[in-house]
């Protein structure tokens, strides 16, 4: 069942329904109790907005952030709202939020608005009965970019008044993070038509021993984002003593990361993975 269920999402995925596969996944998962608190605006100057996912009768939760990928120039936060499910039935406040994509804006633009959300996050969690000493950042795809260089470079939180180590962890899910040379129109557009301007976009860059630990999850046969995206990252962090895990899922591809939140059955076992990483890094049982 759970092969054939994949099988109808990845033709939906290759149709470019997006919006279908997403409302199959949501309808499939499981509320568990959770509590969806939508539609709460945090940058009203860019009419940006996210929603906050919650446990039943939590308190002093972990709180994670999740960015959704979309090669920086598609995706709604309501299209995932099975992942803030997933996770908030596990104990964890989940913040699932937009940002503004290409070609509105470039790569300081996705960043401010992400940077935002993590500040958003950082000082209302406690409303929510998260609690922001045990604040994640996690994002699949062009996400786990986001998230990554949130954690790795101190620019982009330093702008909201917060640092990398503010995070108690980066969760990255098939994100690029070492992927120099650009060969696409769209991304050099994205990115900056130098080296020194793409340079800034490789989260490997800015790994200097002032990270917060990171979780990189990778599918062996991902063919859009390749295993030596997560290796590279990790070979960064080991270099400067940082803490971090890497886990390759044999015969997963890059959605395969993704939908191993979901519920039932899959090939990877992301969620209990990124679970187990979320309670263990902010001392949880």
């Amino acid at each position: 069942m759970t092969r054939l269920f994949l099988a109808a999402l990845g033709s939906l995925l290759l149709s470019g329904c997006q919006s279908a596969l997403f409302s199959v996944v949501n309808a499939r998962q499981p509320s568990a109790g959770v509590v969806a608190h939508q539609d709460i605006v945090f940058d009203a100057s860019h009419g940006l907005s996210l929603d906050v996912y919650t446990p039943p009768n939590t308190h002093k939760a972990p709180v994670v952030v999740f960015l959704y990928g979309g090669s920086w120039k598609s995706g709604k936060r309501q299209w995932y709202r099975w992942v803030g499910e997933a996770l908030a039935a596990k104990g964890i406040v989940t913040v699932v939020a937009d940002y503004r994509q290409w070609p509105t804006v470039r790569l300081d633009g996705f960043m401010h608005d992400s940077a935002e959300a993590v500040r958003w996050a950082h000082d209302n969690a406690g409303e929510f009965g998260g609690d922001s000493a045990h604040l994640f950042v996690m994002g699949h795809s062009a996400g786990g970019h986001i998230a990554a260089l949130l954690a790795t470079d101190a620019r982009w939180l330093g702008a909201v008044g917060m640092k990398p180590r503010d995070l108690s962890g980066f969760i990255g899910l098939a994100g690029p993070y070492d992927f120099l040379p650009l060969t696409n129109d769209d991304f050099v557009d994205m990115f900056g038509h130098t080296a020194e301007q793409q340079a800034r976009s490789q989260p490997v860059n800015f790994v200097d021993g002032d990270e917060p630990p990171a979780l990189l999850l990778q599918g062996e046969t991902d063919g859009t984002v390749k295993p030596s995206n997560a290796l590279s990252l990790q070979r960064r962090y080991a270099m400067h003593g940082e803490q971090v895990e890497l886990k390759l899922y044999p015969h997963t591809g890059h959605m395969g990361v993704l939908f191993g939140l979901a519920a039932g059955k899959h090939k990877a076992p992301v969620l209990d993975d990124v679970v187990a990483f979320i309670r263990k890094q902010a001392n949880v049982p």
